[in-house]
């Protein structure tokens, strides 16, 4: 699961509520279908992942994997080879020698997620785990990431504010507001079929048109925008006539000029820009938007 939404909308607080960090004011917290609300962070049996990347650095990176089941009070060497495992499942069995400042960042985040999992936790907390790491880096370990939690069949709660990072790993996301989940649902669900107008606007990129509906059909609405018709597929049932069409940029067709057609707009390139393997436009339509 991915926890997504804007800044100080409560996502952070969320996990460490579950972690045990904060106490929450009100309401129960379940792990396993047990209430935890009053057990103690290191019996809660959960690994977080915080964004700064906290590893000793007087230590090497297989002690530093080795702390939990140290401080714990566990015989390292009834757990070597669990802990064997998650160096090799990190790819790190040939830097465990290595101190944290010869890593790089990407290394050392896997080294924080392993040594979480050292102590056998199967609840995952990651708090924008990879938002200090250059793009390039992210879009390696986020893969890495939801390949050890699919391997290890834990479960897994992500926070980021990248929805892009969001939709590639997560299996469904929660999108959250002021404080409130406003909608849960798989990635595609959210960026194809969201429910309210501010999922559609925080998942993905879309232009908004307002109309009137004319038609509801079976799998599809007719909607009409300042005289132009669009048909767009959904079921969902609609409380009033005026209606928000969402429509996603790579669902847009730009031609110079050719024959007309229904749902066609005439407009002015205002703005270009290169978005490295796309060109992002900014059109002003005939009805001024």
């Amino acid at each position: 699961l991915c926890i997504i939404g804007p800044s100080g909308c409560g996502k952070t607080t969320i996990i460490k509520c579950i972690a045990g960090i904060i106490k929450p004011d009100e309401g129960e917290i379940y792990i396993d279908d047990k209430i935890v609300n009053n057990v103690p962070i290191q019996d809660r049996g959960v690994g977080y992942i915080f964004q700064e990347i906290a590893l000793f650095p007087h230590m090497n990176v297989y002690d530093n994997v080795c702390y939990g089941p140290f401080v714990k009070g566990w015989k390292i060497s009834n757990f070597e080879g669990l802990i064997r495992e998650m160096l090799s499942m990190m790819r790190l069995q040939e830097r465990v020698k290595d101190y944290p400042s010869a890593l790089s960042g990407g290394a050392r985040q896997k080294a924080a997620v392993a040594r979480a999992l050292s102590s056998g936790s199967q609840l995952l907390l990651l708090d924008e785990p990879l938002g200090s790491l250059d793009a390039k880096v992210r879009k390696v370990l986020r893969q890495e990431l939801r390949r050890l939690v699919k391997d290890l069949g834990l479960t897994a709660i992500h926070v980021t504010h990248d929805q892009e990072e969001a939709m590639s790993i997560a299996d469904k996301i929660a999108v959250m507001r002021t404080g409130e989940i406003v909608e849960v649902g798989t990635p595609l669900d959210l960026y194809l079929r969201p429910k309210n107008l501010f999922t559609a606007n925080f998942v993905g990129e879309a232009n908004f048109l307002i109309g009137d509906l004319i038609e509801k059909e079976k799998d599809r609405v007719k909607i009409d925008v300042n005289g132009k018709i669009l048909y767009s597929a959904c079921k969902a049932e609609f409380k009033d006539k005026k209606v928000v069409a969402a429509i996603r940029p790579e669902y847009v067709l730009m031609k110079r000029s050719g024959k007309s057609f229904s749902g066609m707009w005439m407009g002015i390139i205002e703005k270009r820009s290169c978005a490295g393997g796309s060109i992002r436009c900014e059109v002003r339509i005939e009805n001024g938007e």
